[in-house]
């Protein structure tokens, strides 16, 4: 069993008050389904995957063009083909909009670049109208791609949906990123249409993208129509994508591709990886209403830009009758309150956001104000014990905190919470319903309560159509099923516990292995950031050509010096908390750690550079937030490389 402190605990009418309550109690009514709480609801859905998955479709009143012949004919994976037959639309889905009424405001949307923006539910179905008609004008028709180099506001949804109803494939790139990353990622699906905006602003910063978006489509002879949107200059030609024709959905298959989402891209060219209309919309239905228990009422955040899927994953929202709250801009302008304060006044109820973000509140002793929200859900990174506990004391023991761990690939979390389980202090309660996720050791067997890979043993309908010019799926099937033939190999380290609940301690290809004992990096940060004076840090192991060396890197607050004392309460720390083969053998200040566009710490490419590999190649700078900070680990490696080239 796990132990820790009990921060939160479901209600004692949980199964009459939450929406995975009132599934469970359907379950046993309609589908006599035997289940007394959620560890044997879990057990269930991933067993009998039909039959849980059907009962998703049913539950919540899927609209079928066409009726699937089967739901599951073959599990085996790759391949494993969901609902066949069946002919549906998600933008449809979406815009149903259940327990809103046309006047309801569905998306509320803030920005530092201009004005907030309010759309209600005839408003928005009325705007994708529109849009459409204006795509369908263009000759945009099934199979045809629309990219969007645009921002967190409603322009990008309209167009996300309307690219939808149509049955053509959507891509977005947030304006953050270079034109080298954008041209990585669209010459591979060669989009018809280019929306792109002219620039935004960073919290007080104006930042112009024109000579970017000309970048791009300079690299694009497929762009047969640009539509420019004047963000931060005025202008432009958006209102040109307009027209009048009814509002229509293309009767699409089960895994008909809806948009095109990549892989970070910092050590190769993005994976392109294509996601369903099918698959997409129940596994979204199912985390949405059941996980989060999100439905008409609510108004669901979450801190995201267009270039990470949490976006994908927050514009559902609707679909499960819950209005969406958008933001653009610098998250810490004018300070770390500022997303708090918004949920204040916007009576936010769900707040989702990055592990990283509720560490860095908690480093600057963030008081939120008074507030409507009864559910977090963190991402991007493990959060630690300490994060659950600031977020309890923060904010108060109503909301309940949902740390949870997925990936760009199925567009979800394959583990998170859930409403019928307490929250524990540094842990993730529980695998997710339909998610078979166990932990595998050295030798491929499913182990508990030990650190392993985490594999998924069982298909789920959102796991990739594909990769976008793929035809034999051979990278798709080196991308996570090379290692364990018909297991996915996700490329994380977790341990689950024998009550299921789960850790998440980092990356496996960033594991540290010394003498024997493996240990996530999560845990080693952990450590080290809670070291008065360091604001972040990152480890590499350094294990080829006969060397056994671990090097830490750590970022200090302004003023703070890296001497011998403050190595001295490194080292201490780390062998009292982990043991003396996780005490590092160099430590090493640098002004910043190189994290992707959303947020996370990069050691494999740290570990590149320090082993001669040049930075160009070790990771591709455009998909960095700051490409800038690889020229210390750079100089360091040219370093080294002379002292040796002296002995």
């Amino acid at each position: 069993m796990t132990t820790g402190t009990v921060l939160w605990t479901p209600p004692a009418n949980v199964l009459e008050t939450s929406r995975m309550g009132r599934f469970l109690t359907w379950l046993r009514a309609e589908r006599g389904v035997d289940a007394a709480g959620y560890a044997e609801l879990w057990q269930w859905s991933v067993t009998d995957l039909a039959g849980f998955w059907r009962a998703v479709w049913d539950y919540f009143d899927v609209i079928a063009h066409t009726e699937p012949t089967a739901t599951l004919p073959d599990a085996t994976m790759p391949g494993a083909r969901w609902f066949p037959g069946a002919t549906l639309n998600y933008a449809e889905h979406v815009l149903r909009m259940p327990g809103l009424a046309d006047d309801d405001p569905v998306v509320l949307a803030y920005s530092q670049t201009r004005e907030p923006v309010t759309v209600t539910a005839r408003q928005l179905r009325d705007q994708v109208r529109r849009v459409a008609a204006g795509l369908r004008r263009l000759g945009v028709g099934p199979g045809d791609r629309v990219a969007a180099y645009a921002p967190n506001i409603p322009e990008t949804y309209v167009l996300m949906l309307a690219t939808a109803s149509l049955g053509a494939v959507f891509s977005s790139c947030a304006p953050e990123f270079g034109s080298r990353s954008v041209i990585d990622r669209w010459t591979q699906i060669a989009p018809k249409v280019l929306v792109a905006v002219d620039g935004y602003r960073y919290g007080d910063k104006p930042v112009d993208r024109r000579a970017e978006v000309a970048e791009i489509r300079a690299a694009l002879p497929s762009v047969e129509h640009f539509i420019s949107l004047g963000y931060l200059h005025g202008g432009g030609d958006w209102a040109e994508l307009d027209g009048d024709d009814p509002l229509t959905f293309a009767a699409v298959p089960f895994d008909h591709p809806l948009y095109v989402l990549y892989s970070s891209g910092t050590t190769g060219l993005p994976k392109p990886i294509v996601h369903g209309h099918g698959g997409i919309l129940l596994e979204h239905l199912k985390m949405l209403a059941l996980h989060h228990d999100l439905g008409p009422g609510d108004r669901f955040f979450w801190f995201t830009t267009t270039g990470w899927m949490m976006w994908n994953f927050l514009v559902s929202g609707p679909a499960v009758g819950a209005a969406i709250v958008l933001f653009d801009g610098n998250p810490g302008h004018p300070d770390l309150g500022a997303l708090w304060r918004l949920a204040a006044e916007q009576d936010i109820t769900y707040f989702g956001t990055s592990a990283p973000f509720l560490m860095a509140c908690r480093k600057a002793g963030i008081v939120p104000p008074p507030h409507a929200i009864r559910g977090v859900g963190s991402t991007g990174a493990p959060l630690p014990a300490e994060g659950f506990r600031w977020v309890n004391e923060a904010l108060g023991d109503r909301p309940q905190l949902q740390s949870l761990s997925g990936g760009t690939d199925v567009c979800t979390g394959f583990v998170g919470g859930t409403p019928l389980l307490p929250v524990i202090e540094g842990v993730i309660s529980c695998r997710a319903l339909g998610a078979r996720v166990e932990a595998y050791d050295s030798d491929g067997k499913p182990v508990l309560g030990q650190l392993g890979e985490l594999v998924v043993t069982a298909p789920m309908p959102s796991m990739p159509v594909g990769f976008w010019n793929d035809p034999d799926g051979r990278r798709y099937f080196e991308a996570y099923f090379d290692v364990y033939p018909g297991v996915w190999r996700h490329g994380d380290w977790i341990t689950i516990a024998e009550d299921g609940t789960c850790v998440i301690t980092g990356r496996s290809d960033a594991t540290l292995n010394r003498g024997g004992v493996r240990l996530g990096t999560a845990e080693f940060y952990t450590v080290v950031e809670n070291v008065p004076g360091i604001v972040d840090s990152v480890v590499v192991h350094l294990d080829a050509d006969g060397r056994d060396e671990l090097l830490l890197f750590v970022v200090l607050t302004e003023g703070a010096e890296l001497d011998d004392g403050l190595r001295g309460r490194i080292r201490g720390e780390l062998r009292a908390a982990l043991s003396p083969r996780h005490v590092p053998d160099e430590i090493h200040q640098v002004r910043a750690v190189p994290r992707t566009l959303s947020a996370k710490k990069l050691e494999v490419p740290v570990k590149r550079i320090l082993t001669g590999t040049p930075a160009d190649r070790a990771a591709a700078t455009g998909a960095l937030v700051n490409p800038e900070s690889l020229t210390a680990f750079e100089r360091l490696a040219a370093s080294r490389q002379q002292e040796r080239d002296l002995l």
